[in-house]
């Protein structure tokens, strides 16, 4: 069985007062019965993992470099993410494929630099509105799952986020229709590429706009694993009722 997850993406949001949100949210799921995974800005990094220690909540990076180390200033490795404390990193995702114009490649290359480090990769997909409009999100997701996703990827070192772009922060929902469709989509192509096994082990997430009233609806389509959630996650008040919902499902 595939243990479900709820991840939460600060972005750049959060100084260190809001490490209080975090721990409220530990106090409030300290039995959780899903996986918590809650990615803060990396200047909040080791203090986020030091508040998280010894609960049920884990830390993870929004980004990481494809290379080890080197000149690359500004940048943060997969091995200085792992030495904060984090356990997973974010790749892939639409603003930084859009802001930072990266590449599947640069998702492939920064997922195997996340596992090589010991970390989960939660690698990003999704199409643009007119890419919906146009009838293409299944090519659009499967030409990204082929560049993206790397050959020695498992369930336990890789989670799949879809996050369509057009409803990233704008209200806007797919249909419960359209979310089962891609995350079905997506099941039959992991377990054509990796087998049944590793196919049916890799948790995939929904992210786009989850919200504490939406989020019962969603966790009930098939396929659908846990949340990558946003604007939502920044307060306990607001991703409580998520996570609840995640356990209820």
């Amino acid at each position: 069985m595939r243990r479900k997850l709820a991840a939460g993406n600060w972005k750049m949001n959060g100084i260190g007062a809001n490490l209080a949100e975090l721990e409220s949210l530990a106090t409030a799921h300290a039995n959780a019965g899903v996986d918590i995974l809650i990615c803060p800005p990396a200047t909040l990094l080791h203090r986020a993992a030091e508040v998280a220690k010894d609960t049920s909540i884990r830390i993870g990076g929004q980004d990481c470099h494809a290379n080890a180390s080197g000149a690359h200033t500004g940048d943060i490795s997969a091995q200085m993410l792992a030495d904060t404390g984090a356990t997973a990193v974010i790749v892939g995702h639409s603003e930084r494929r859009e802001d930072h114009d990266e590449r599947n490649e640069d998702a492939r290359a920064k997922a195997k630099a996340a596992i090589d480090a010991g970390l989960t990769a939660v690698i990003c997909l999704g199409e643009s509105l007119a890419q919906r409009e146009a009838a293409n999100t299944l090519d659009i997701i499967a030409g990204q799952m082929s560049g993206s996703i790397p050959d020695l990827a498992t369930g336990e070192n890789v989670v799949i986020a879809y996050e369509p772009i057009w409803a990233i922060g704008t209200g806007k929902v797919p249909t419960l229709e359209q979310i089962g469709e891609v995350h079905d989509f997506i099941r039959a192509r992991l377990e054509r590429r990796f087998g049944e096994g590793v196919g049916r082990s890799v948790r995939l997430l929904y992210g786009g706009s989850v919200k504490p009233g939406n989020a019962a609806d969603i966790f009930a389509v098939p396929n659908v694993d846990g949340a990558l959630v946003g604007g939502a996650s920044l307060t306990a008040a607001d991703f409580s009722p998520i996570i609840t919902a995640l356990e209820q499902a």
